[in-house]
């Protein structure tokens, strides 16, 4: 506690980060509470009435492109619906389960490798490799963790304030023809792919997680955004042009959209669909590319009034 206290009396910024997380700020406005956030993170003003980067135009996304639908789009359970709709149950990652609480999970009739996250947050998964290597106390713990989590609160992203908090298990999923399982994630702007990423997440001695960006050439594009790049070569996916075309047809009418892929064995499955990747507080390196994506994004302006 005093290391924490002296941390903050040395960065004031740490202390209005806590002040934020508090369920007193709840009381502030989506406006205000993301406008002083966003000069936390960003180091600049927010502009909402001239938006010009990517991550103030994700901001303001979020403030004024509401539609109740969007709530399904990323509820990880309720999204399936939509892709099964929209682009075939063959892109579906192969479902166990889905739980309410840690106690309906019955381990003993769950294979032994398999994938648990929560429908209602982002970044939280288990992976088990291993059934028998399970910590249940530590796992209930963290299971229990992500249930009593609200993520609409942690960035005022309102698609999220209404989901249904529940626990679902798919398939673990393992490619043969390499050491690690690859996202491939596209960037859709106003229904178009305009980039995409490659990344993979390597443990801490060979590099950690990294994102590759690259245009639809396969070029890759000089900027850095949340990961490092990896200096390693990555082959174009067998289905990369399929990837595109579904990609574009689950964005179609959405003024902006990430959708991500993972190739399995020459199979493709969906991942999931972002809405505001980063919660646009991402720092892009270098920062003239934040007003180059931004450029891509057109939004209309007639919802901010």
């Amino acid at each position: 506690m005093v290391r924490k206290i002296i941390k903050g009396v040395k960065n004031p910024k740490i202390v209005i980060f806590y002040f934020l997380k508090s369920k007193i700020c709840r009381l502030l406005p989506d406006k205000i509470y993301l406008k002083i956030k966003f000069k936390l993170r960003m180091g600049k003003k927010l502009d909402l009435q001239n938006p010009k980067t990517f991550n103030e135009k994700l901001q303001w996304l979020k403030l004024f492109d509401h539609n109740p639908e969007y709530t399904k789009m990323v509820d990880k359970y309720e999204v399936r619906k939509y892709i099964e709709r929209t682009i075939g149950k063959q892109y579906l990652i192969p479902l166990i389960g889905v739980y309410n609480n840690y106690h309906e999970i019955d381990f003993s009739n769950l294979p032994n490798q398999f994938v648990l996250k929560p429908n209602h947050t982002s970044g939280d998964v288990f992976v088990c490799k291993d059934k028998s290597e399970i910590d249940f106390n530590k796992l209930k713990n963290e299971i229990n963790k992500w249930l009593k989590l609200r993520y609409y609160w942690n960035h005022r992203e309102l698609p999220y304030k209404n989901v249904t908090p529940k626990i679902v298990c798919e398939k673990y999923l393992v490619d043969e023809s390499s050491t690690e399982l690859k996202d491939y994630k596209f960037l859709c702007f106003n229904g178009i792919v305009k980039c995409f990423y490659v990344g993979a997440k390597r443990n801490k001695e060979d590099g950690g997680t990294y994102a590759n960006y690259y245009d639809l050439n396969w070029v890759s594009l000089p900027f850095e955004l949340h990961f490092p790049r990896s200096e390693n070569k990555i082959d174009k996916p067998m289905n990369f042009n399929k990837m595109v075309k579904l990609a574009e047809k689950l964005s179609k009418d959405t003024i902006f959209l990430r959708v991500d892929f993972y190739e399995v064995n020459g199979e493709l499955y969906f991942g999931e669909l972002t809405y505001y990747p980063g919660s646009g507080f991402g720092l892009l390196t270098p920062v003239s590319y934040d007003y180059e994506l931004g450029s891509w994004l057109e939004l209309p302006l007639k919802l901010s009034k």
